[in-house]
């Protein structure tokens, strides 16, 4: 069997990009796959992604992100490559900053069904869960209405796929609820690689604060570095420092550099840029606690999986489908009020001044990561495209 992937790959700078990246190799060497083959968006410099290719997958740069023609360069792609199953990794920004880039490309799993070929869909958010509002989408009351609509559109024509797999058990009810559809099913997120565990060095004397992410509209990190200023108040024996690892949200360009100028006088705030993969693993290893400084979700957390596998206790506010998350997979973490920097300084405070209680955290996410790893969570998908196709293993 030959298996496509329709996902942004690293070293792709586009939003799910790490995902794709853990999730397609995650195939590789399972029974019955022959080749697989990652149609992913140019870079400009396609060489690019020679350091993450390895043998059984082939990446194919094949659609321009922010381009409009993507799905018709897939369907190219896809009739000459013939494979017997897609796979498309998908949220509703995943083709494009621009509304319209971005609804078009989100054509791929119908344009799938028109030539033939069996295709599944994760789909990573819903716009029904969705605060339009809060990720700049929408800025005035009849503005949400509109893309709430666009955005029903845009769900019937994804629910062409075969088989739409959703990361929260939520998500299954609304869509079958809503849409009457059955091809509706829970593909929950999987937990990346578990890397060897590091754990703090103890007693806690230098302590970081870390948060990962595109920047800018949900996610703004102006509260945890408001709150790193309230802890080294409070505890001046103690070294406290910051990292924003991560870059703008593509709604919101040049919001970093404008913190960095808020926050100038903050000499222990670092900013990453952009973190490649081989990079991921030092960034988990130095924080202490990683943050989330959100006033809304979009989906499942990836960078909650993460926090986990690297054995980390997280700081974060209890809201949407991050509460729903943490509570399905036994996540743990310190709470704050959202937008909140007293509360979100006297979450850390609460672990700082409790390392039992830090410490059963970091064990309980580093367990709940190991609940479901990618490799496992390929036999998942590999059923549903298995019935598909009629595909048998000898």
């Amino acid at each position: 069997m030959k298996l496509a992937f329709v996902s942004p790959y690293p070293p792709s700078q586009v939003t799910l990009n790490e995902y794709g990246y853990h999730l397609i190799r995650s195939f590789i060497g399972k029974p019955g796959i022959d080749h697989i083959y990652v149609l992913t968006n140019h870079l400009e410099n396609n060489d690019d992604y020679e350091k993450y290719a390895c043998e059984g997958l082939e990446i194919i740069p094949c659609w321009k992100f922010n381009d409009w023609r993507a799905t018709w360069s897939i369907r190219k792609k896809l009739k000459e490559l013939q494979p017997d199953a897609v796979v498309s990794n998908l949220q509703f920004m995943t083709f494009g900053s621009g509304k319209i880039q971005a609804a078009l490309g989100l054509f791929t799993p119908w344009m799938c069904r028109l030539i033939g070929i069996p295709s599944v869909v994760i789909l990573h958010n819903i716009t029904e869960t969705v605060k339009l509002e809060t990720i700049g989408m929408a800025d005035k009351k009849w503005k949400g209405k509109l893309f709430l609509w666009i955005g029903e559109q845009l769900t019937k024509i994804i629910l062409q796929a075969d088989v739409v797999g959703v990361t929260i058990s939520q998500y299954v009810t609304i869509l079958k609820e809503k849409y009457r559809k059955d091809n509706v099913v829970l593909l929950p997120h999987g937990n990346f690689e578990l890397p060897e565990r590091k754990p703090l060095q103890e007693p806690l004397s230098e302590i970081e604060l870390m948060a990962f992410g595109k920047f800018g509209t949900y996610k703004k990190v102006e509260v945890m570095l408001d709150a790193v200023k309230l802890l080294e108040e409070k505890y001046p024996s103690l070294s406290f420092s910051a990292t924003v690892a991560g870059t703008d949200n593509p709604n919101v360009k040049g919001y970093i550099d404008s913190v960095k100028e808020q926050y100038k006088d903050m000499p222990n705030v670092k900013y990453t840029g952009y973190v490649p993969e081989e990079a991921v693993a030092d960034i988990f290893h130095d924080s202490t606690f990683v943050v989330f400084p959100y006033t809304t979700t979009t989906g499942s957390s990836g960078i909650l999986h993460q926090a986990g596998s690297y054995g980390r206790a997280c700081i974060l506010p209890k809201i949407d489908d991050l509460e729903r998350v943490v509570e399905e997979e036994g996540y743990d973490g310190a709470f704050f009020k959202t937008d909140d920097a007293v509360s979100l300084a006297q979450a850390v405070e609460s672990l700082v001044e409790d390392p039992s209680r830090r410490k059963n955290i970091e064990d309980k996410n580093y367990a709940a990561a190991k609940g479901l790893p990618m490799s496992e969570l390929a036999e998942w998908y590999l059923s549903h495209i298995y019935r598909l196709t009629k595909f048998k293993l000898n």
